[in-house]
């Protein structure tokens, strides 16, 4: 079964990288796609030895490469195109993150508070106690811990209050060498405006998890003909979104889901699936084994093309598909503590250039499944 189904996500992905949507939209309405007014701009390549990377102008996109032969060195990998972006800054950076243990973002961070720039960040407090925020702490860069039951599970960076690094990464060496990840940075002081909100929100006004204030300015901002969707949880009912969109798919649903608990976006697939909607999907093996409620057994006795992952690390993705054209992808695992209780964020972009970069991501863990 997952021969055939490569072979044509190989012929999807060739015609598609030629390709970029330029929908329009308001907020939570995906928007349509004239194939007359397509964006024809190309992306170029960014080398990196321990992961993989392009460029589309107003974007960057990153994945890591835990297969690579670099990456048991911790070295060459998509932690240095951060760093060198806080290097970069010039007035502020502002960081939400779960962990942090790669020394060269520590040490970016360090590097931009010597030299004047304002360094704020906010983390899971059960990782506070971590060497490198520890050095942080000591160096003068102020950490706020969320102090409470939910995690604060985000992971991005904002900068100069004008581009927001953002993705499925923790800033750990094994989320950076041994899992499967990835981290876009989106130049868009509309983007960033909406992070610097949610980010004070905890930072400054000490709202985490369930205490709620659902005020992000520009839900949807289109950049370079791009519609983007910015979600925040458990502000924004990212669930309700999700099956919204789930629900739509006319042709395709591949996604990569690190935890998958949620039995309504579970139901959705399926009931897509039954439609005639083509599904296919990778989880954490070692989640499928440890979750209750999983989604994997479900989707197993529906015969849907979903397998266990491969790679030793963690399969750490939380990105959906759809259709070849809206990619979905953010902190937030697929489960009800990311809904109620988690500080997550969650990204939809309407693009098909950018879902056939996801669409490559999505055949390299599925070709290693089990």
């Amino acid at each position: 079964m997952k021969r055939p189904l490569i072979a044509f996500l190989t012929l999807v992905i060739l015609i598609l990288a030629c390709d970029s949507s330029t929908a329009t939209g308001t907020p939570q309405t995906p928007p349509n796609t004239n194939p007359a007014t397509e964006d024809s701009s190309t992306l170029t390549e960014i080398p990196l030895p321990a992961g993989f990377g392009v460029d589309g102008g107003w974007f960057e996109l990153y994945f890591t490469n835990p297969q690579s032969p670099l990456s048991s060195q911790i070295t060459g990998g998509i932690d240095k195109p951060i760093a060198e972006s806080i290097d970069a800054a010039k007035l502020s950076v502002d960081v939400a993150i779960y962990s942090l243990s790669l020394n060269s973002v520590r040490n970016a961070l360090m590097r931009a508070h010597d030299r004047g720039v304002q360094v704020r960040m906010v983390m899971e407090s059960d990782n506070l106690g971590r060497t490198d925020p520890q050095i942080l702490k000591d160096a003068g860069i102020p950490i706020l811990g969320d102090r409470r039951e939910g995690l604060m599970h985000n992971k991005f960076i904002i900068i100069d209050n004008s581009e927001v690094w953002l993705g499925t990464m923790n800033l750990t060496d094994s989320g950076t060498y041994e899992d499967n990840n990835m981290m876009m940075r989106i130049r868009s002081v509309k983007v960033a405006e909406n992070f610097t909100k949610e980010f004070e929100e905890m930072y400054v006004d000490d709202k985490f998890g369930d205490n709620i204030a659902a005020e992000t300015p520009n839900p949807r901002v289109t950049v370079d003909g791009t519609p983007i969707d910015t979600y925040f949880s458990p502000d924004d009912g990212v669930q309700a979104v999700l099956v919204d969109i789930l629900s739509a798919a006319r042709e395709s649903i591949y996604f990569m889901a690190f935890s998958f608990t949620a039995d309504e976006l579970g139901e959705a697939i399926r009931e897509r699936s039954q439609s005639g909607v083509t599904v296919a999907g990778v989880m954490d093996e070692d989640q499928v084994k440890s979750n209750a409620g999983t989604e994997f057994d479900p989707f197993n006795q529906a015969g849907l093309d979903v397998y266990r992952d491969g790679n030793p690390g963690q399969m750490h993705h939380k990105i959906i598909i759809v259709d070849e054209e809206t990619v979905i992808f953010g902190s937030y695992n697929f489960t009800n503590s990311a809904e109620t209780r988690n500080d997550e964020t969650l990204m939809v972009v309407y693009n098909e250039q950018i879902a056939a970069q996801f669409l490559a991501e999505f055949q390299r863990v599925y070709g290693q499944t089990k």
